[in-house]
């Protein structure tokens, strides 16, 4: 593997060494090494009474090679993402291959279907193909998932048309395990982290969505409709799994808006459905929306509310009525403790998220994000010992500070708590859960252009 990595970054040194000089503009080639400490005292769920808090630093190191020429474009991106201390310090031979964090992020080509004189009045007509990340809008449903080191990217073909301010893309993604010599049954268990936002735990077979969108004035109108497949299976009576033909689809649509009132109120609004069947094949009737609000006070301080609610089954429902958020990016809407939405389930009860948030500007270099959550289910909770219990799942205090040095070099740390109450420790299957949580991060972040 360190092999691998050696060739691709002596492949990309060695590239714009040999091309022309008119060329070798065409070319560029950047890198990123992100690390990150952190401190976890309960979170992403809350800690039984006598765990003990931990600590570790994980490392992401990309290095990122793009070129430009005639109606094409193309792009790579290997990462190695790590933990320090996994590997031993004189070799890689002894690490665990489930632990092997070097992949390729993107590989993909996008080939334009206009000739130049068309693309230099604004349009544009393309097919990108290859392993891409997708973000759309406010990047709730399709996200690159920035904030996890590994990131998140689909192998998918995406249509994309754009003129005079409106947007026009149709993606596509079908998945297989392995070259096969008969048959298309997909396994989609993933390896590691699960591969919905809410823990799914289930990789799609096959994707299609539809986007469109319109530059407002001040903003931007968008409508999305996406369509994601799952391969059907059966379970026998000692829980073996046996995939069989066909797929259950699920199908999520709706509008997203982001625009400006007057000079100093900035809103976002968004609602889905989401309607078909889920991955395990049940009946799926489900929904969300969200309205945000941000008042700029001066050019330093902004402040505003927000609300966010995703439906969620209660006990004896036929159908299911837990809304899941796609392959968004959750850390950046329902908390940075990740208490929901991310890997760590929390039922099917879905969530009521009261908020406000709020940013000092403290100097071209400096600002402070400070967001305070009041999280509640949107269904019923029960238990068997204490009957129904209180909706209310309990607040986080999210700060965040990021200072950029330079254009290239950045520090951000931030300090979150949550105080959980007895009905999120029932959605969350913990026994005797500590009273606070508490989690605090340093990380730094060097972005070099090595050539651009």
């Amino acid at each position: 593997m360190k092999t691998i990595r050696y060739l691709f970054i002596a492949a990309a040194l060695g590239i714009s060494l040999l091309l022309p000089s008119e060329s070798r503009a065409q070319l560029s080639i950047s890198g990123q090494l992100r690390t990150r400490s952190e401190l976890l005292d309960g979170q992403g769920s809350p800690l039984s009474k006598g765990n003990k808090p931990a600590f570790f630093t994980s490392q992401r190191t990309r290095l990122n090679v793009g070129y430009k020429g005639y109606r094409t474009n193309f792009y790579i991106s290997a990462q190695d993402v790590r933990v320090w201390g996994q590997d031993a310090s004189t070799n890689n031979r002894v690490t665990n291959a489930g632990l092997n964090g070097f992949m390729l992020h993107e590989a993909w080509g996008e080939i334009s279907l206009l000739d130049t004189n068309q693309t230099k009045l604004g349009k544009e007509f393309s097919i990108k193909i290859g392993r891409q990340e997708l973000l759309y809008d406010d990047s709730r449903l399709l996200g690159n998932l920035d904030w996890l080191q590994q990131a998140r990217r689909h192998d998918a073909a995406l249509i994309k048309y754009s003129n005079k301010g409106f947007t026009a893309h149709l993606g596509f993604a079908y998945n297989q395990n392995s070259e096969v010599k008969t048959g298309t049954l997909y396994n989609g268990v993933p390896n590691g982290y699960a591969a919905g936002t809410n823990g799914i735990g289930t990789m799609y077979k096959s994707m299609q969505f539809g986007y469109v969108s319109k530059k407002l004035n001040q903003g931007i109108a968008s409508f999305l409709i996406l369509k994601d497949d799952f391969q059907k299976y059966s379970l026998t009576s000692t829980g073996t799994k046996t995939l069989e033909k066909g797929v259950n689809s699920r199908v999520t649509l709706g509008p997203y808006i982001q625009t400006k009132l007057g000079k100093s109120i900035n809103l976002i609004a968004s609602a889905y459905l989401q309607t078909g069947k889920d991955k395990d094949g049940a009946n799926l009737s489900a929904y969300m929306y969200s309205i945000k609000g941000l008042y700029e006070v001066n050019r330093f301080i902004s402040i505003g509310p927000g609300f966010d609610y995703t439906s969620g089954s209660g006990s004896g429902s036929s159908k299911n009525r837990s809304f899941d958020p796609l392959y968004g990016t959750p850390h950046k809407f329902w908390g940075q403790m990740d208490y929901f939405y991310a890997a760590n389930g929390f039922g099917k009860g879905g969530l009521s998220d009261l908020f406000l948030s709020s940013t000092i500007k403290a100097s071209p270099k400096l600002s402070v994000q400070a967001d305070l959550h009041q999280f509640s289910s949107a269904a019923q909770i029960s238990s068997v010992k204490d009957g129904k219990l209180s909706s209310n799942f309990g607040e986080e205090l999210d700060i965040i500070a990021t200072y950029n040095l330079t254009k290239t070099i950045s520090f951000q740390g931030g300090y979150c708590t949550f105080l959980p109450t007895n009905s999120l420790a029932q959605a969350k299957a913990v026994t005797d859960p500590q009273k606070m949580a508490h989690w605090a991060y340093l990380m730094i972040s060097i972005k070099p252009d090595f050539l651009k």
